[in-house]
């Protein structure tokens, strides 16, 4: 996506002075939820999740790709090649079988879903809240020529009720069920609509064994996640929910030459080109160029608020990856029990 498209996207996604309104009121939503996670009152997380990608999904696909996941990195590697890797790993320990029917649990603009259909011979149905996205996930399925082995449903993968029991060969779920407010109720439901026997593979974003409860207020600010789990707890409402659990760990740990997850945010990592836009100085100066943009109306009125946010965003994984309290690459095999 250029920067051409990406201002057309935003005028019609948030027309008038939508950006800058829906920027403030997300702005005020993390904010209750940082407090809230201290144990204030009530809160309902989904909507500040869907506003949060609604607003930043532009920015996010132009920045880091249609994949919008972190990944093992290794030092030959660019992170395009590494996702890529990444998603064939997955695959791999999906075991999947040609005219298999596979479920993404938030599937983002569908770069997974992509790969999984053109390497897995399987069908693939994504679930997804944001509008946005949705429709972006079909334009690009479509485009690859894949639109007719691809379906999506519009609802929360918290309440699939739409969907039949025992629907899915296999699933699978990548940096989405980190967002449910009820990890294991979003786990039940998952495991409602596999079939007896099906694997589930997930990628979640934890906290380790260094985390220090002092510093999750810090880690919640700007990256639209209510409350970080532990691998520990992952698998406990995994367990809950009926799976079993058939391996879990932290893929950021391993033997080899790597480089941190969070680098290409950092510092550089491979060619610099499109990975200007990643690093610290390069979200500077768009921050600033966008100002002018606003001011010579080439870009809604907002936009470089929503970039700014993306930039703690990046901050805040970038501190938590350096102190070793946080990884999103907490990934885990399951499978649905097969019935008696």
């Amino acid at each position: 996506m250029r920067l051409g498209q990406l201002s057309k996207a935003l005028r019609d996604a948030h027309p008038g002075s939508g950006v800058a309104r829906r920027v403030r009121h997300l702005g005020g939503r993390l904010d209750r939820a940082a407090s809230e996670a201290a144990g204030a009152g009530t809160y309902d997380h989904a909507e500040t999740v869907r506003d949060y990608y609604e607003l930043c999904n532009g920015f996010m696909v132009w920045g880091w790709g249609e994949s919008l996941h972190f990944a093992p990195l290794t030092p030959n590697e660019s992170l395009k090649e590494s996702k890529v890797r990444h998603q064939r790993t997955m695959i791999s320990k999906l075991e999947l079988q040609q005219g298999m029917k596979v479920v993404d649990v938030g599937c983002g603009i569908g770069g997974p879903m992509r790969r999984v259909v053109r390497e897995g011979g399987v069908r693939v149905v994504g679930i997804n809240i944001n509008e946005i996205q949705l429709a972006e996930a079909k334009k690009l399925n479509a485009e690859a020529g894949l639109d007719h082995m691809t379906d999506f449903r519009k609802c929360s993968f918290a309440d699939m009720s739409a969907i039949e029991a025992d629907t899915f060969d296999r699933g699978y779920a990548i940096e989405s069920t980190c967002h449910a407010q009820n990890k294991q109720r979003a786990f039940a439901e998952i495991f409602r609509v596999l079939k007896p026997g099906a694997l589930f593979w997930g990628q979640e974003m934890c906290l380790t064994d260094r985390f220090d409860p002092r510093d999750r207020r810090h880690l919640m600010r700007g990256i639209a996640l209510h409350d970080i789990a532990t691998f520990g707890e992952v698998n406990h409402a995994l367990e809950g929910a009926g799976f079993q659990v058939i391996e879990g760990s932290d893929w950021e740990v391993r033997e080899g030459p790597s480089t941190p997850w969070y680098q290409p945010m950092a510092s550089r990592h491979g060619a610099l080109g499109n990975a200007v836009r990643r690093l610290p100085w390069g979200r500077k100066a768009l921050i600033a160029g966008l100002k002018l943009a606003e001011v010579l109306r080439l870009f809604p009125n907002g936009s470089a608020e929503v970039v700014r946010l993306l930039d703690r965003t990046a901050e805040a994984y970038v501190a938590g990856g350096k102190t070793g309290i946080f990884t999103p690459l907490y990934c885990f095999l399951a499978r649905k029990p097969v019935r008696a």
